[in-house]
């Protein structure tokens, strides 16, 4: 695996946590209920322009969800793509599978805003973070990495070799 998809994983994996964080903020402030029912477009001028701290926030987390989907979305494309290993693949599928799944959950926590709703929304995150979590560190203990090539350096060294404990 190339160290630049390693990073883009990683990358994708650190986005969608701080997607979370700014989906509890925006649900514990109740940013989704400024849409009332003008949603999608919410409030503001056109849905464009927010008309508050609020709207504002929920925006700001419509963007940053949106950046993160296709952020997944180009993670799994490259895996695929690239041929890289099964367990990997498999982890990406699921984040991507689930992540159309995640946004009528969303749409769903603004429509019927509730316990209920929150928690499925989140469960759905949580899934999404944990198959994303798992690519990245499967990715980073595929063959090549800096770790595995340092081992393999020292391989033939006579003082890597000998026990720890100094007894024989």
């Amino acid at each position: 695996m190339t160290e630049r998809f390693r990073q883009l994983l990683a990358g994708t994996t650190a986005l969608t946590f701080v997607l979370i964080l700014l989906g509890v903020y925006t649900g514990a402030i109740g940013a989704g209920l400024t849409c009332g029912a003008r949603w999608p477009l919410c409030d503001g001028w056109l849905g464009l322009f927010p008309a508050n701290w609020a709207s504002f926030v929920e925006w700001f987390h419509r963007l940053v969800a949106m950046i993160t989907g296709f952020a997944i979305l180009g993670s799994t494309y490259l895996a695929w793509r690239r041929d890289h290993a099964t367990r990997v693949k498999r982890a990406t599928a699921i984040a991507t599978v689930v992540l159309p799944v995640q946004i009528l959950l969303g749409a769903n926590t603004i429509v019927n805003f509730g316990a209920l709703a929150q928690v499925l929304h989140h469960a759905a995150a949580l899934t999404i973070l944990t198959a994303l979590v798992a690519a990245t560190a499967w990715a980073y203990d595929a063959p090549g990495t800096a770790a595995e090539t340092r081992s393999e350096a020292t391989a033939g060294d006579p003082t890597t070799d000998a026990d720890p404990t100094g007894s024989d």
